[in-house]
């Protein structure tokens, strides 16, 4: 992809002079949803226990294509702000990220009037 050599993406977020190692001085980064990809990768039919190596490629991928959704999602719409709306429009090609995000928007919309209905009769605002 030719987009890819224009933008430098991940890499530039290790560039900071650390070599890719943490504030704990440990030799990797912090691995920020490697419980919750571990967890998924059973859903979809790993092994329980899959390879750490296996977890950390699909971490990567992970944390690439949220920084690469931020980054575009800051340059449209308000500039250096990310609104739900900017997201939706980055999606809207793909059907089945647009049908996903439009449940996860409705379920959000539903739990809060659900929530706004359940302080209103506790509380009696």
């Amino acid at each position: 992809m030719a987009e890819e050599e224009d933008d430098p993406g991940f890499e530039e977020e290790l560039e900071d002079g650390s070599g890719g190692v943490d504030a704990a001085g440990h030799g990797r980064r912090k691995r920020l949803f490697s419980k919750e990809l571990r967890c998924m990768m059973y859903g979809f039919g790993d092994d329980q226990n899959p390879y750490t190596e296996s977890v950390d490629i699909l971490e990567d991928l992970v944390i690439e294509f949220i920084t690469e959704m931020t980054h575009k999602a800051m340059s449209i719409g308000r500039q250096g702000r990310v609104q739900v709306e900017d997201i939706v429009f980055l999606i809207r090609k793909d059907p089945r990220k647009f049908a996903r995000v439009k449940d996860l928007l409705t379920m959000n919309e539903e739990l809060k009037r659900a929530r706004k209905a359940f302080d209103e009769a506790n509380y009696g605002s």
